[in-house]
C-alpha cells in the first residue's frame, strides 16, 4: 500500500528540517574552530558607542545616548570574538545575519565603584561612559552586560547597529589641537596610547609634550612593557585650558579644563577622576585611540585607572612616575591594587567568588590563576606565593607577593604575576592566540 500525501509532506518537511540543523551544527563548529576575520566583517572607522548608566546600590539600568563614527579601527584585529578577561560589564557585537558573535571586549566603569559607596544607598545617580568598536560591514547587533560582584548579569541591553543609519554622527577630526607622535607608526599595527593633557594652560604646550614622554618612558622602564616597546604607539594630544590646575572641590577650587576632572572623586581626596566621559571622547575624534592616559597639571597626589576605560595621574608631583604605571596597570591589564586597609563601605571580593582580576584570588579557583607559578624556580626566588591581603581588604583575598609596584610606590617592579598578565594583554591585542 502506497503513503498518503500527507504522510510524503510529513517525511519531506523532517527531511528538510535535519537537512537544516545539520547544516546550523556545521555552521556552528565552524564558527567555534575559524576565528572571525575583521575584513569579512568590519569597515576600517571606529563606532563609537555612548551609554548613560544609572542605578543605587542595588539597580543598574543601561541607556543608549547616541552613537558617532570616525575614520580608522585602532583597536585590535586579532582575537575579535574572544574575550581575555571578565571583566565587570562586556559590550557584543553579533551579526545579523549569521547570529554569530562577530567582537566581544570588557570594561569596568565608574559607575560600578560608585555603587559600591555608601552615597549609592542614598541617591540615584547616573553616569557617562563610551565603548569603541569596530564599524560593522552591515547590520548588526550591540550587547552590553554589567556584573555584579558576585560575577551575576544584573543589567542587559540590545541594541540595532545599521551603518546606514543617518543619525549615527560623523565624528570629524579636532584639527585645532595639536598631536604628536611620540613613539611607534600605524595605528592597524600596534597598541595605540593616547596621553591627554588636563590643566594645561594655552603656553604650556612643550611642558606637557615633556610629561607625556616621561610618562612614556616610565612605561617602558618596566617590564615586560620594555621588552614589548615594538609593539606600542605612543602619542600625545595637546588640549589646552583656561588656566594652569584642575579642580579641587575640598579646596573650593573649580575650573574649566578639557576633560573635565576633579580631585574628591566618591568624596575620596586622592580620587582624580572625571565623569565627562563624552567630553573626554570628543576631544580624541581623529586621534587613533586605544588606551587613554590623561596627565593633569598639579601637584597635588591624585589619579585612578579604570580597566578599558582610561588612566590618570597628576604629573606635577615626586611620585608620578610610579603612579603613572601603576594606573596603567589597572587600565591597560585589568590589575587590581593588591594594598588593602578594610576602611570601604562595602567589599568588592565576597567569599566563594573569584575575582577576575589576574593579581588576586580568594582560593575559590586559585588553578586558573598563579599556581603554575609555585613550581617556578625564578618566580620563587622573587618570592611568589600566597600572600593574604589585597583589593582593600585584609582577609579572604590573596596577592601573589609581599610587595609589587600594584601594591606600593615605593616597590621598582611588576611581580611575575603582573608582568605575566600584561604580557597575556599584549599579545592578546597583538597576535592570534590558541582557540578552545
Amino acid at each position: 500500500m502506497g503513503l498518503t500525501p500527507f504522510i510524503l509532506q510529513v517525511m519531506s518537511f523532517r527531511l528538510r528540517l535535519l537537512s537544516l540543523c545539520l547544516a546550523t551544527l556545521s555552521i556552528g563548529q565552524l564558527s567555534a574552530a575559524k576565528a572571525v576575520r575583521f575584513q569579512d566583517f568590519f569597515q576600517d572607522a571606529t563606532l563609537r558607542l555612548n551609554y548613560i548608566f544609572s542605578g543605587t546600590n542595588t539597580t543598574q539600568d543601561i541607556a543608549l545616548h547616541t552613537m558617532a563614527v570616525t575614520p580608522t579601527w585602532a583597536g585590535r584585529m586579532v582575537n575579535l570574538d574572544t574575550l581575555l578577561l571578565e571583566g565587570n560589564g562586556q559590550v557584543e557585537l553579533t551579526d545579523s545575519a549569521t547570529g554569530r558573535r562577530i567582537y566581544i571586549a570588557s570594561f569596568s566603569t565608574l559607575f560600578q565603584e560608585w555603587q559600591h559607596t555608601e552615597e549609592a544607598t542614598q541617591v540615584r545617580r547616573a553616569f557617562e561612559t563610551v565603548q569603541l568598536v569596530p564599524m560593522p560591514r552591515r547590520t548588526a547587533y550591540a550587547t552590553l552586560r554589567l556584573f555584579n560582584s558576585h560575577r551575576q548579569v544584573v543589567a542587559e541591553m540590545r541594541h540595532r547597529v545599521n551603518p546606514a543609519d543617518i543619525l549615527i554622527r560623523r565624528g570629524r577630526p579636532r584639527s585645532k589641537y595639536f598631536t604628536q607622535q611620540l613613539h611607534g607608526g600605524d595605528a592597524h599595527q600596534g597598541i595605540d596610547v593616547v596621553f591627554v593633557s588636563e590643566g594645561y594652560a594655552i603656553d604650556q604646550q612643550q611642558l606637557f609634550m615633556a610629561d607625556a614622554r616621561v610618562a612614556m618612558e616610565s612605561l617602558f622602564e618596566h617590564e615586560p612593557f620594555r621588552e614589548l616597546r615594538d609593539r606600542f604607539n605612543i602619542r600625545a594630544l595637546f588640549v589646552p585650558s583656561e588656566r594652569a590646575d584642575v579642580s579641587q572641590p575640598s579646596q573650593h577650587r573649580w575650573h574649566e579644563t578639557p576633560c573635565g576632572s576633579h580631585f574628591d572623586t566618591f568624596y575620596s581626596d586622592r580620587y582624580l577622576m572625571t565623569d565627562k566621559l563624552f567630553q573626554l571622547y570628543d576631544l580624541l575624534e581623529g586621534t587613533p585611540t586605544e588606551h587613554i592616559i590623561v596627565l593633569a597639571n598639579t601637584p597635588v597626589y591624585g589619579g585612578g585607572g579604570i580597566y578599558n576605560l582610561y588612566a590618570m595621574t597628576s604629573a606635577r608631583q615626586s611620585w608620578f612616575r610610579p603612579v603613572v604605571v601603576h594606573e596603567f596597570g589597572h587600565s591597560f591589564a585589568g590589575l587590581a591594587d593588591e594594598y588593602f586597609y578594610d576602611d570601604q563601605y562595602e567589599t568588592f571580593y565576597p567569599e566563594g567568588i573569584e575575582p577576575w582580576e589576574p593579581n588576586l584570588s580568594t582560593l575559590t579557583h586559585f588553578d586558573a590563576k598563579w599556581a603554575h607559578l609555585l613550581g617556578d624556580p625564578a618566580a620563587l626566588s622573587e618570592g611568589i606565593g600566597i600572600y593574604e591581603g589585597g583589593g582593600y581588604q585584609s582577609k579572604g583575598v590573596f596577592r601573589p607577593s609581599d610587595n609589587c609596584r600594584m601594591r606600593t610606590n615605593e616597590h621598582p617592579v611588576f611581580c611575575a604575576v603582573c608582568r605575566e598578565a600584561i604580557a597575556r594583554t599584549v599579545r592578546y591585542h597583538t597576535e592570534p592566540l590558541p582557540r578552545h
